[in-house]
């Protein structure tokens, strides 16, 4: 591995900043233009969904053993930068695949690395901030800049050249995250120096008691409403008559608002602690997607946008907290990890069930997607019965 402390101007966090930029700049062009490069290539619709769902599946079931491995690594780093490599070379595959076999196989074994990675980044860069007292925030809200200034850029370009630029982009991104990980700093606390508290657990299986469960079900549960609003908001906002023009004006409004409440949580010093933070996301949530039934006039979809800080941003750091709080660096990564299974399988039945009361209700959908926010604030509740927190802040 490249030595990665004979940088001293560039601080471990600005390391970590740069690296999350490509991480989700990588992962914005995806998501926006994926969908077109495949439909290009004469992929059905249906047989996108499963393009699409391969990897999902494939990351529930290894992405708990990807955590593991990476906490009985050296250094976290090495496993990042392990799958960054692979993630890298496997997307070149792109280039040499037509049929849908060939796409699904490239596929899954592009995205499954690039976003195993993701909880175990999350878990190092807040264990390296925590340690050497800086905020984990403005690390992670590079990512969101990333995503939301190369998802804005790539608009242009393929503008101009058309679907064929989604593979240049998307594999130059991946090859670019790959070398930019050959420069991440060493996150793990040297073992004198590794903070221990008497609640925290070395072992998942020590911590995995209802109340802890509870609460990771309740956190993927208000993350799994964004899937919908990223999925099935511009349809609705079309109908509603809304000009195609203020689709990327919303959808940037909600992404500033994210990376803006990343920079300055620091500094906002909050004391409460980590499962009242998803609750107040929940709950949130609940009103956010209530709302949206009613087709609100565009400056209220504006302002709706703007809880974007609170639904997303809140619930995420409640999270990362919550498990960090409860956990030791032993466990960090596969803990991590098996909170972002939880989340893709709430995901996976709020798309599931969205898109069933869509065909049935219309708008109505969002009143279900707010009555799913609240059930997720229940099981917070009923956390917080459980095993009431200790004073200490989030």
């Amino acid at each position: 591995m490249v030595p990665t402390d004979r940088a001293p101007r560039i601080s471990p966090e600005a390391r970590a900043g740069i690296y999350h930029f490509f991480v989700f700049a990588t992962n914005g062009i995806a998501s926006a233009y994926f969908a077109i490069w495949l439909f290009s290539r004469g992929i059905k619709a249906d047989e996108i969904g499963i393009i699409n769902a391969a990897p999902v599946l494939a990351l529930l079931v290894v992405n708990v053993l990807i955590g593991r491995m990476a906490d009985k690594a050296r250094d976290w780093r090495d496993m990042i930068i392990i799958l960054s490599m692979f993630a890298a070379v496997a997307s070149i595959g792109l280039f040499f695949v037509s049929g849908f076999w060939g796409i699904v196989a490239i596929w899954v074994m592009t995205i499954v690395p690039a976003q195993g990675l993701v909880p175990v980044i999350d878990a190092a860069t807040l264990r390296m901030t925590q340690r050497r007292g800086t905020g984990f925030g403005v690390v992670r809200a590079w990512g969101t800049v990333g995503y939301a200034v190369t998802s804005a850029l790539a608009g242009p370009v393929f503008a101009y050249f058309g679907e064929q630029a989604f593979l240049p982009l998307f594999v130059g991104l991946a090859v670019l995250r790959a070398i930019v990980s050959l420069q991440l700093p060493h996150f793990r606390a040297p073992a004198h120096e590794e903070p221990r508290h008497a609640k925290t657990s070395g072992h998942l299986r020590e911590v995995m008691k209802p109340w802890f469960v509870l609460t990771l079900i309740g956190l993927g549960i208000v993350y799994s409403t964004h899937g919908p609003l990223g999925a099935f908001a511009a349809l609705f906002w079309a109908e509603q008559g809304i000009d195609a023009g203020w689709f990327g004006p919303l959808i940037a409004v909600g992404a500033a608002a994210e990376a803006a409440t990343m920079f300055f949580w620091r500094r906002l010093n909050i004391k409460v602690s980590a499962r009242n933070l998803i609750l107040f996301a929940c709950l949130v949530a609940a009103a956010r997607w209530a709302a949206m039934a009613f087709s609100p006039p565009i400056w209220v979809l504006f302002l709706l946008q703007l809880l974007h800080s609170i639904t997303f941003a809140v619930s995420y750091f409640g999270g990362i907290y919550f498990i960090a709080n409860w956990t030791s660096e032993d466990i960090a990564a596969e803990a991590q990890g098996f909170s972002y299974v939880l989340q893709q399988g709430m995901l996976v039945v709020a798309l599931l069930g969205f898109g069933w009361f869509v065909t049935h209700v219309g708008t109505g959908a969002w009143l279900a997607l707010s009555v799913y926010s609240l059930l997720g604030a229940l099981l917070v509740v009923i956390s917080l019965r459980l095993r009431p927190p200790d004073a200490k802040p989030a």
